[in-house]
Parts: C-alpha cells; structure tokens; sequence
C-alpha cells in the first residue's frame, strides 16, 4: 500500500483485544476489544430526494461502526428538527424508516442521530420534496333546498395528511374557509339567492417555509504534520481469481518508524464488521463467499491519530444467485402458474449447470419435497395461488436464495348490477351505472339497449365508475337496457339484469270539465269543477278563477285527475276557471271555462206568478172599469124629471 494513499481521521480510544479469526458465516475466534470505532453515519432518501405524491419512501440510515461483537445502537430520525422515529438495534442493519403513500406534508429536512456507548454521530441533513395533491371530493346532503334552508357539505382530500386549509365556492367566488388538521372537513352553509349553482371546492397544505442561510464565518488556516508511520493490507491470494470456497487469508500490519508508538493499535475491517485487532498486526481468514467481496479496511490509531489502508477484494461466484420468473405474469383465481428458478452463470471450471439444484418456497413453506431443475406448476386447482414465492440454490454446500416474488392472482368480476342515478324522466337526460361489487381492475364496462352498444369504457381505479348518459322516448323504453362487465379477455363477459327503475312521464292534455252542465249550473246546486291530466303520478292539482292569484285549491293526487267541490252555488261564483297540473317533470295549465250560474226554478215560477197576478189584477181593474163607465151611459131619467129640468 502506498503511504501517501492513508488520511487522517479523529480517534476514540479502544482497548486491547484478542485477534478475531472470521467474518460473518466464517467467525472463528472471539474478541475482548471494548471500545468501537465510528466511521460515518449517512442518511439517503430512496428512490430519491423529490418524488410524486402517492410513492413509498425509505428514509436509510447507514451507520459505519467497527467493533468487536454485538453492540446497542440507538436511532433518532428528524423532520426539520423534529423527532419523527427512534428505534435501538444490536445488529449492522441499516436503519429503515418508511413512508408509505408519500403526501406533500411529508416535505422537509431529514437528518439521523446514532448513539452508541459513549459516542454519538450525527449525519447530513437531506431535503425531501414531494409534489402533487389528490384531488378533492364535495358532497352536499341534498341537491335541491328551499332558500334560506341550511344544507350540509363536505370536502376530502383523500389520502393527505398535515394542516390543510379548505376553501368552499359558490360559481366560482369563495364561500367559505376552514383549517383543520385532517384530510376531511364538514360544514352547514345557507344559501339565499335562488337559482342553479355551482358549487367546489379545494384545500392547501402548510408547510413550514424554507430556512434563511447565514454568511459564512472568518476563515482559520490550521497546519497538520503528517506522522511517518503507515498501515499496510495484504490480501492472500492474491489477484482477481478468488472464487466462492477458497480460503481468503489477510492482513493488517504497519509500516514506518515506530519508534515512541506507544498506544499504537490496528484493526482489520471491512464495512461495520470488525474482523481483528492487535498492537501492531491483526490477521483474519475466512472461506470465501460472493457477498465477502468489497472493500476491507486496516485502520492505525497511535493517540488522537487515525490512518486507513484499504484493499478491494473481488470474488467470483460459484454460482449466481437464482432468479424466480412466473408465466403468465398476470394470473386469475384458479388458473395454472408456471415458476422457473434458475441460476443463469456459473463457473465452468469448478462445477457444471446440472450441479446446481433447486427448492421453491410460497410463504416460506416448501412446495418441491426435494432438489429438482428450477421448474414448477402450480395446479389450476388450487383455490388461493396468491402468496409471496422464492427460491433456492445449492452447489458445493453453498446456498443462495433468490428475491421474493410476490404473486396476488386477480379476481374474476362478479355479476353487475346497473341502475339509474336520479329521477328519470321521459325525453330528458339522466345517469345510469354500471358496478360489480367483486373484480380485479382494471373493468370495461359496456352499456347495451336490446342488440346495440351503446357505449362502453374501463374502470381503472377503485373510486371510480362506470357511468353512461342515456335518454328514453317512452317509459318501456327502460327495459331495453343491460351493461356487461369484463376483466378477464379469456372469458365471456358477465351481463346484468335489465334496468328496473321508476320512470317519470311529462304531464300532458291537461283539461277542466264542470259538472254538471255548464247549462244546467243553477244558484242552490253543487258544483264539480274536475281537472284531469296525462302523465306520471303524483299530481299536485290546482284551481284558480281568473283575477285571483292565490288558488282555490291545492290537492296532491295518485290519481290522473282530481276535483274542487262547490256545496250551495250562488251568482258570485260566475266567473272564468282554470286548474294547473305539476309533476317531478313539469307543469300545465288547462283552457280556461267560463261557469255562468243560473237563477233557480223556484225564483223563476215566482216571477212569473206575479206577473201572472199583476196581470190579472190589471185585467180585473179594467173590466170593472169598463163596466161602471158603460152602465152611467145606458141610464135614461123618467120623463116628468126631464120636463122638470126644461
């Protein structure tokens, strides 16, 4: 090793120690040193330092610690200089901290904090970003209300998370605001101006702003003197042919003057394992494996001064390791699953490709009773295929293990159901959906009127439907429609039943007709004054005479028609009448009819006897009339009273 390849480092003081022969499965002696050695501790952001809302994260905290044996180490991660996770391990492992559906409020500075007895390290801080928000969801209790009536609604943002700000609107203008810490917020608004709206609404989500950075500080220039010792690694044997099951022998010694190198200790490493140690060498062998393969480490401490020596050790595989493929990659409940486990390099010049023998695990249970040559089926017969697969490879007593395979096989979409959203109404739009309560997505949809598509369309995630708009000329009309699912193109599609919904008719002809006869309408008779209609019940029935605004009378009916009585018609109610007919589809107003009421019979006989009488009674005066003028003109005196009067 060169000298001029070593650097210098702070140094915790250690103990003395026995040498430690073997590392990982290969550990063959035991060692007596106390005080471990830290040599970084580093945070990493995977799959990296900004991503989309909606990916899982994993905050990593690697902590580089040599040591002699099992050793307490105790994780802090932070959130802008917040605790979010502590956790104490007595392994090498990495620290996993994850977060799963990354939201927007996960943004910040992360930054982890390793304890061990004694010493603490602290790493970089490093800045997650995410970006994107869901989408909101408004719910209102009801679409239609009265003015000034109190209606509940609600906002979601699903899946976010951290102080969010709601805002309503109403046609586009803000409404109202509301901050609460969840990802759903509820509220009664009152609306007084009538009319259509439209109403929406969005949200924020706080983050803490960005920190300020101060100007950078005087600058000190320090001298250190470089000490004219220097670590040295050996590796045996020695070059790039170093394959799995060779013995690996090396070395850590020191080179330079070590004279007054009192307190001089080394120590052999490689990573967070510490492999040896000793006063002035330390020596470590081991059977070889590929995962032995990286960088070892010869660390020389003399007092507060650290110098490193590295060496990079590449080994070849016996073997690689296997790889676990399923066909088909996408599998239904009950369909035949084809795995193959193979190892595809190997080294020719120790063993051969039938050397390597094979085991298939689902969920850690072996499903091959022994060694066979990497292929497997999984029987169509088995009712639940879903699991977690891998599998296993074993030549010269060595093993290697593949990933895992996770396997869900899908479900075969049920039996649809397809219904009308709303009030259908003759010769107007309206909504019908299409839903299977049971089925993998993604799910194409098709609406279908007798033996003609209407249209069709795929549902690819769990909130949302199939929904197809739809008008009816007539009310029979409804049961001409079906919608079939799909999710699975190797079999038939599932049909639904046919749309049963009520189905509302638009009033029409509306008429008044009066009973009795117009003509026979006398004062002292009943009268019916009879509103009838076509169209779909309930009817709500209205009377109105002309020159009154408010109506006679209001009645709500199952029937087409519907009648206003009149006990005891008399003079006053002559006069023009109408009636108006409304449905949940519209409304319509009959021809008026003018009602003129007759006078009674009765009034009519006496009338006329009194003339009759009067008549009478003028003929009478005049007959006696008559009679006493002629009887004064016929009268003659006797003849002496005429003489007389001479």
């Amino acid at each position: 090793m060169v000298p001029g390849s070593c650097c210098l480092i702070s140094v915790f003081t250690l103990f003395e120690s026995e040498v430690v022969e073997g590392f990982g499965n290969s550990l063959v002696s035991s060692v007596t040193l106390l005080s471990p050695v830290f040599t970084s501790v580093t945070l990493t952001l995977e799959p990296s330092n900004a991503v989309s809302q909606g990916t899982n994260v994993t905050v990593r905290c690697q902590a580089l610690v040599s040591s002699s044996g099992f050793l307490n180490r105790k994780y802090t991660i932070y959130k802008d200089n917040t605790v979010v996770y502590t956790e104490s391990i007595t392994t090498a492992e990495d620290l996993i901290y994850s977060l799963r559906m990354a939201r927007v409020a996960n943004t910040g500075k992360y930054k982890c904090k390793v304890n061990i007895p004694g010493k603490e390290l602290s790493s970089s801080s490093e800045k997650l970003t995410v970006t994107g928000l869901q989408t909101p969801v408004l719910s209102v209790d009801k679409r239609v209300f009265s003015e000034g009536e109190e209606v509940t609604v609600g906002c979601k943002a699903p899946g976010e998370s951290g102080a969010i700000v709601f805002y309503f609107y109403k046609d586009s203008k803000e409404l109202y605001e509301e901050r609460v810490d969840a990802n759903h917020v509820e509220t009664r608004l009152r609306f007084n101006n009538a009319g259509d709206h439209r109403l929406h609404c969005d949200y924020r989500v706080i983050l803490l702003t960005d920190s300020v950075p101060s100007n950078a500080s005087n600058n000190v220039v320090v001298t250190v003197k470089e000490l004219f010792i220097t670590p040295v690694i050996s590796v045996r044997p020695h070059g790039s042919m170093i394959i799995e099951g060779d013995n690996l022998d090396i070395s850590c010694s020191v080179s330079g003057n070590l004279q007054n190198s009192s307190g001089l200790k080394v120590f052999l490493s490689k990573g967070p394992t510490l492999l040896s140690s000793g006063q002035s060498k330390a020596n470590h062998s081991m059977r070889a494996l590929a995962e032995h393969s990286g960088e070892f480490q010869c660390s020389l401490e003399v007092g507060n001064v650290v110098k490193r020596a590295t060496e990079n050790v590449r080994i070849t595989e016996l073997f690689s390791q296997p790889v676990l493929t399923m066909y088909p990659t996408e599998v239904f409940e009950r369909e035949k699953i084809t795995l193959t486990c193979k190892s595809t390099n190997y080294s020719s010049d120790r063993i051969s490709a039938s050397d390597v023998k094979y085991s298939i695990y689902k969920d850690n249970y072996t499903l091959t009773p022994g060694s066979f040559n990497g292929i497997y089926v999984v029987p169509g017969v088995v009712p639940n295929s879903s699991g977690i697969y891998s599998c296993k490879a074993d030549a010269r007593m060595i093993s290697k293990y593949s990933a895992k395979l996770p396997v869900q096989a899908k479900v075969l979409v049920s039996k649809p159901e397809i219904t009308a959203i709303g009030r259908v109404i003759v010769g107007k739009p309206f909504q019908v959906r299409c839903h299977s309560d049971r089925g993998s997505l993604p799910i194409e949809y098709t609406l279908w009127k007798k033996y003609s598509e209407v249209n069709s369309t795929t549902v690819q995630q769990p909130h949302h439907q199939a929904i197809f708009p739809v008008t009816v000329q007539h009310y029979s009309d409804m049961q001409d429609y079906k919608c079939e699912a799909r999710n699975n193109p190797k079999i038939d599609t599932v049909v639904s039943n046919k749309l049963n919904t009520t189905v509302i008719v638009p009033l029409s002809n509306p008429g008044l007709s009066v009973v009795p006869d117009l003509l026979e309408v006398t004062e002292g008779n009943e009268m019916y004054l009879i509103c009838g209609v076509e169209g779909s019940p309930p009817v709500t029935f209205k009377w109105y005479r002309r020159g009154n605004v408010q109506p006679l009378c209001t009645t709500t009916s199952t029937q087409s028609s519907a009648s206003h009585h009149i006990k005891g018609v008399g003079n006053e109610h002559s006069g023009t009448y109408y009636c108006e007919a409304i449905n949940y589809a519209n409304m319509v107003r009959s021809q008026p009819v003018t009602v003129d009421v007759k006078m009674a019979t009765w009034k009519k006989g006496l009338i006329v006897a009194c003339c009759l009488l009067v008549v009478a009674l003028l003929a009478l005066a005049c007959v006696l009339r008559y009679n006493s003028k002629r009887g004064r003109e016929t009268y003659s005196p006797p003849a002496t009273q005429a003489f007389a009067g001479v």
